[in-house]
């Protein structure tokens, strides 16, 4: 039964997966919150400032230990993401962070390189994958590090091959090439029960930095494009404050390099 109205509609995720309430020292360094201030101090976001302190941890997206088996040590909680991360002892000693995959568990043995066994929490190239393969972390230039699909619950699958490219359908529903030689760890991303969480209460957000937000439409014509009127009007076609559309307006630059990479764009609403 809720005991106070902020419990009611409450839905956070369990943390009976994390092991160490501690994290590895080596591997974190403090993060100063810049509460949307630029280096003048001039506040350039609007709705950011406060929260709780956090420390950053160095997470390894490169996965650029080739041949070394490593042991999860732990399944540890990240303020900086939605996902869980797991803290790997190499064989030759060294210690690294990695995000957390659906069905990993303390004791398991990790591997990364072209001679990894597909299985999940190895990273390998993607022309060692098989197809059909569900994968996460993947990388867009080879030993750039992983830049796509990496928040909680999120997973792409590779879906064929072209040459020297493997083709990805994406979270998003977009399908594109990647080159083959660009690595991707095996199976989805952990934690993937954060899409249903729900805060209960606005001092939630208060906790991860989130000043209220208000409306363009409540505001006076003055403050915003969209404000004024008599009475409740909605403000006419939703744009920013500076009076750039913000919806519906294609924002991805019209000739970008990486276009004829992509076979199909995301699914359109």
């Amino acid at each position: 039964m809720p005991t106070t109205p902020g419990q009611r509609h409450k839905i956070i995720g369990t943390f009976e997966e994390i092991t160490a309430s501690v994290p590895e020292k080596s591997l974190t360094y403090g993060k100063r919150s810049t509460g949307g201030r630029n280096n003048t101090g001039k506040m350039t976001v609007r709705y950011m400032g406060g929260g709780h302190k956090r420390k950053f941890r160095f997470i390894d997206f490169k996965r650029d230990k080739d041949g070394v088996p490593a042991v999860v040590k732990t399944i540890e909680y990240d303020p900086n993401r939605s996902a869980r991360i797991a803290l790997l002892f190499y064989a030759d000693g060294e210690k690294r962070y990695i995000i957390a995959p659906n069905g990993l568990q303390v004791g398991m043995t990790l591997m990364s390189g072209a001679e990894a066994a597909p299985e999940v929490g190895n990273a390998l190239p993607m022309q060692n994958i098989p197809v059909g393969t569900v994968i996460h972390n993947i990388e867009l230039r080879p030993g750039q590090g992983a830049l796509l699909v990496r928040s909680a619950g999120n997973f792409a699958q590779l879906t064929s091959r072209e040459g020297r490219y493997c083709v990805i359908k994406l979270p998003s529903g977009e399908t594109r090439k990647i080159l083959s030689a660009c690595k991707a760890t095996i199976g989805s991303v952990g934690n993937s029960d954060h899409a249903l969480e729900s805060s209960g209460k606005a001092g939630r957000s208060r906790w991860l930095g989130r000043r209220p937000h208000n409306r363009g439409v409540v505001m006076n014509p003055h403050d915003h494009p969209m404000g004024g009127g008599e009475g409740r009007q909605s403000g006419g076609h939703p744009r920013s404050r500076k009076g750039l559309y913000a919806k519906g307006l294609k924002t991805r630059a019209p000739k970008k390099q990486s276009n004829k990479y992509i076979i199909e764009r995301a699914n359109k609403k």
